[in-house]
């Protein structure tokens, strides 16, 4: 039960100072995951961020008319209800307007609802002049769904499940990433509630992956980095099975890439090319006609430098 002092300090009206102010800010996605499965320890859940240059963008606009708050486009209701947490939390009483434009793909893996969760956080924060902290807008999110680890700069690894960062891992040269939708889309949440088919075995050999993908970002090994995403999207067919795995490993090898990444919880595979190889663009290109053959749906994404 809240206090007397609480509900007051929510039913005061809002600050003159905040009329009309409005906040804005993004947050990336992430092309699936490099690694993502269960550790031999107690809530193992985790994953290895790929951050990419897609993002979301969310504008908030305070409105002390309102005494509401109005998500665009409307289907957006996780934001909506942060923000309304957000505001209940510092005891504010406004209504106001979130605006949110995102270049992510809903419901394929690219974690579209992080993204939006945290640029929405930061939007409002930016409106209100809160110093929201990384560790606050954690505890904020635990509170609504499974997160990725947008909320981080670089490479990390992340309990999406609890929603609690394990370790900043670094960054890496720039790859492209030619991703194949298999079509449909996933639940989130839905998802994080089947049970994981993984034996003591896989998760030791989850841990192993989790080192051998730490030491090679930490030594821009993309050759490693796409051996363990390869690994990962392999174990993750006893989970959620990709139909087009075979295929796309198959076109990996022949153009000669450096790996697949899986969107484990979502819809999405991609063939991962340094962007440095001398012969990227004619790579990029066999892989696009070899994706193109599989699947009505083939686009370009490019991973995000952070040093």
């Amino acid at each position: 039960m809240r206090s007397h002092a609480a509900v007051d300090a929510c039913s005061r009206p809002v600050q003159p100072r905040y009329r009309g102010a409005t906040g804005v800010s993004t947050c990336f996605g992430t092309f699936g995951e490099l690694l993502q499965g269960v550790l031999p320890e107690p809530q193992g859940d985790f994953l290895v961020t790929l951050p990419i240059a897609s993002w979301s963008m969310a504008t908030f606009q305070v409105d002390p008319a309102a005494h509401a708050v109005e998500v665009r486009p409307a289907h957006k209701r996780k934001a909506r209800r942060l923000v309304e947490m957000i505001l209940n939390s510092v005891g504010i009483a406004t209504g106001g307007v979130l605006a949110i434009d995102s270049s992510l793909p809903e419901g394929k893996g690219l974690a579209s609802s992080s993204a939006d969760l945290v640029a929405t956080a930061r939007a409002v924060g930016n409106a209100l002049q809160l110093d929201l902290s990384l560790r606050r807008i954690e505890r904020l999110l635990r509170r609504i769904e499974p997160t990725d680890g947008v909320l981080y700069p670089g490479i990390v690894a992340f309990h999406h499940r609890s929603v609690r960062l394990r370790a900043r891992l670094g960054s890496l040269p720039s790859m492209t990433i030619v991703g194949l939708d298999e079509g449909g889309t996933v639940d989130t949440v839905a998802f994080n509630r089947i049970t994981k088919p993984f034996s003591a075995a896989d998760r030791h050999e989850y841990a192993r992956l989790l080192d051998r993908v730490s030491l090679a970002v930490a030594r821009h090994d993309l050759a490693e980095v796409g051996a363990v995403a390869t690994c990962s999207a392999l174990m993750n067919q006893l989970l959620w099975p990709k139909r087009t795995l075979r295929s796309v490993l198959g076109i990996c090898q022949d153009v000669g890439g450096l790996g697949v990444i899986a969107a484990h919880s979502g819809t999405m595979l991609g063939v991962l090319l340094d962007r440095r190889d001398r012969a990227h663009d004619e790579k990029v290109a066999a892989t696009v006609r070899a994706c193109a053959s599989i699947s009505a749906d083939v686009s370009l994404y490019r991973s995000l430098i952070f040093d």
